[in-house]
């Protein structure tokens, strides 16, 4: 199965705050907020939303294709993933500008305040995904992740003249979009990935219901964090998956991109929406006991035997002969 990731690539700069957000915020003067946080780490990682969800994938055995912008600063990232399965050659260098940075502070109860500077990432939106389909002969999904605003509409717009199903997953542009924008985002797409605070926020901006959302996607898929996940299609009961377990949560950074990985690829095998939903979970457990988003190792018979105790025998025998 072809599957092109369009969206971000970017270098993580991750950092730790001892305390509490929360603890800091003064109810009535969130009008003209003022703070510092003294962080006790800096980790600098791989990372972008489009890289995290490929280098995942590619971490399954498959062969994405990585579409995005970056600066003449991503010979080692590209060769990064190319060792990691992913396929960089639609990736677009820019002359001009450095590759996407993100800054992003976590508290203690993984909450985060992060910051995205674009860069190179703002030439995406001259990327077109013909010339893409025609180098690896033809596309069977396109993601569209967080990216340069431009090119998340121009991606979306390009798929549907060309014909080529879609999923939508625009989470972190939620807050920098309007609701046409997101509107035009999600219309017909074949799965529409957001968290639960997104979910909300997408019904908010839109003015769109459950039922409207369900009437223009084939799939919404909702990550619960530590409650799972819920998956809903228009006349079909909910799927509801539990999370994984988790041994010990170090990083948050890059989880959903994680979970996006493994659902993605149990799809292209073929599996259930139950299956791929499982898939996901474990792998987003990697994700978080990993100190950022693309330092996590999946090794075949850990996988299984995790995946065993979480979701039963049966299901690991469906998904034993994908793994690599």
């Amino acid at each position: 199965m072809r599957i092109a990731v369009t969206g971000s690539i970017a270098n993580d700069y991750l950092m730790s705050f001892p305390g509490k957000f929360t603890d800091q915020l003064i109810p009535d003067q969130l009008h003209r907020v003022s703070l510092s946080f003294l962080v006790d780490e800096l980790e600098i990682r791989r990372g972008g939303i489009a890289a995290n969800i490929c280098f995942g994938m590619g971490s399954l055995g498959l062969r994405p294709i990585l579409v995005g912008a970056v600066g003449n600063d991503f010979a080692d990232y590209r060769s990064w993933l190319e060792r990691h399965g992913v396929d960089t050659e639609s990736v677009h260098v820019s002359e001009l500008r450095h590759t996407a940075r993100f800054l992003c502070t976590t508290d203690v109860d993984h909450n985060q305040i992060a910051s995205f500077y674009a860069g190179a990432m703002s030439e995406a939106r001259d990327i077109e995904l013909g010339p893409v389909a025609d180098r690896v002969g033809g596309l069977d999904l396109v993601v569209i992740s967080p990216n340069d605003p431009e090119a998340m509409i121009r991606h979306t717009e390009e798929c549907r003249e060309r014909g080529f199903p879609f999923a939508a997953d625009v989470s972190q542009q939620l807050a920098r979009m309007e609701g046409e924008q997101i509107r035009t985002l999600i219309e017909g797409a074949r799965y529409l990935f957001t968290n639960e605070y997104e979910k909300a926020l997408v019904e908010q901006k839109t003015g769109w219901g459950d039922t409207e959302i369900l009437d223009r996607v084939e799939i919404r898929v909702t990550t619960l964090g530590p409650k799972g996940v819920v998956i809903t299609r228009k006349g079909q009961p909910e799927i509801h998956v539990p999370a994984a377990p988790v041994r010990k949560a170090v990083e948050p950074t890059g989880v959903g991109d994680a979970f996006r990985a493994g659902f993605l690829s149990a799809t292209a095998w073929g599996l259930s929406l139950e299956r791929a939903a499982q898939v996901g979970n474990l792998v987003a457990v990697h994700a978080l006991e990993s100190p950022g988003p693309q330092e996590y190792r999946l090794e075949r018979e850990e996988f299984l035997s995790r995946f065993t105790d979480a979701y039963g025998q049966s299901a690991a025998d469906e998904i034993a002969s994908h793994l690599p």
